[in-house]
């Protein structure tokens, strides 16, 4: 078995195992899949008996975190064909995904799961359930009016939303002109639409309109990717000072002790800290429901490979949770 990352010339080879694993997108969909998504994202494969055998797909986003903007990517598509399971194909493409990742920098990488359990013993844990809301013409209030989204409109759009996001949310992929067009093409490309919605002139909202409605939210995880930058974008609520260990059973560079200090004002500072000074010790999974604000240090102190004192316990409940979180893509 052998794990790569393929040319952009190569994508399309993949679109075979794609409509094999996936059968319930439309051909529309994934026309759409592979003529836009596949013109920046990255696709890793794993070859054997001289085909791909299992994929995984790297979508690019710029987001917005604690008003900085940061490089990540969207994990989706993972596939591995019937015949080929249970061999760790996944586990080996997430772990090459992960190490290149890190090599760029990016703070956390997010997926949509088929099935939570997947990705638990890879470092993922579940922070978000997706909000998810749709167009109701009979519901639109009095004096509003709605049509159809043109590419024209995307750029209007991209500046209401932007605008919108950044008041309520803490972490959200950026919003522009690119962006809307492209999601105008998505949402067509399986038979619906974005509907633009205005209250006088002013665009007051932009909804999907869809034949079908979803009856589960879709629960998105996270993973830290380089720990040491995503601690640097926390704010602290006061004066902090702790020293901890982070174990990363996938990326080795994040096994270290941070000695972490900073105020309210400064927001992180971090130095490398001394083992023997260390008050504790956190997974990388019970680090991401932490800082995301999924569990308290007390709900996370009980999980295993966790450890840490009462005053460890103490200083982390001045971290500033990344919360509440808008990662609502689908692709």
């Amino acid at each position: 078995m052998q794990i790569r990352k393929l040319e952009d010339g190569e994508k399309k080879e993949t679109r075979q195992l794609y409509e094999e694993v996936f059968p319930e997108d439309s051909a529309s969909f994934v026309d759409y899949y592979y003529t836009e998504k596949t013109k920046d994202n990255t696709i890793y494969a794993a070859e054997e008996d001289g085909a791909i055998q299992a994929m995984l797909h790297l979508n690019p986003y710029t987001l917005l975190v604690n008003g900085k903007e940061e490089p990540a990517h969207y994990i989706v598509a993972v596939a591995t064909r019937e015949a080929y399971r249970k061999r760790g194909y996944m586990a080996a493409l997430l772990k090459r995904a992960l190490a290149d990742m890190h090599r760029a920098g990016e703070p956390f990488t997010f997926l949509m799961p088929a099935a939570e359990a997947i990705y638990l013993p890879h470092g993922f844990a579940t922070v978000y359930e997706q909000e998810q809301r749709f167009y109701d013409g009979a519901a639109l209030p009095e004096g509003w009016s709605a049509r159809r989204a043109l590419p024209e409109d995307a750029a209007a759009i991209a500046g209401a939303a932007q605008e919108a996001l950044r008041a309520r949310f803490c972490v959200f992929a950026r919003r522009d002109q690119a962006y809307y067009e492209r999601l105008i093409k998505e949402y067509e490309s399986d038979g619906g639409c974005l509907m633009v919605c205005r209250d006088g002139g002013r665009i007051a909202d932009c909804l999907p309109a869809v034949d079908e409605i979803p009856k589960e939210r879709p629960k998105i995880m996270v993973r830290p990717v380089d720990v040491k930058h995503l601690l640097l974008l926390l704010k602290l609520s006061y004066l902090t000072a702790v020293c901890f260990r982070v174990t990363d059973p996938l990326i080795p560079e994040n096994n270290q002790v941070f000695l972490l200090t900073g105020t309210e004002y400064s927001g992180v500072m971090l130095m490398e800290g001394r083992p023997e000074n260390s008050e504790g010790t956190l997974t990388v999974q019970a680090l991401a429901r932490l800082v995301f604000g999924a569990a308290s240090p007390e709900e996370i102190a009980g999980e295993e490979g966790v450890s840490m004192t009462e005053r460890m316990m103490g200083e982390l409940k001045k971290i500033v949770p990344l919360s509440p979180v808008c990662l609502n893509e689908i692709v």
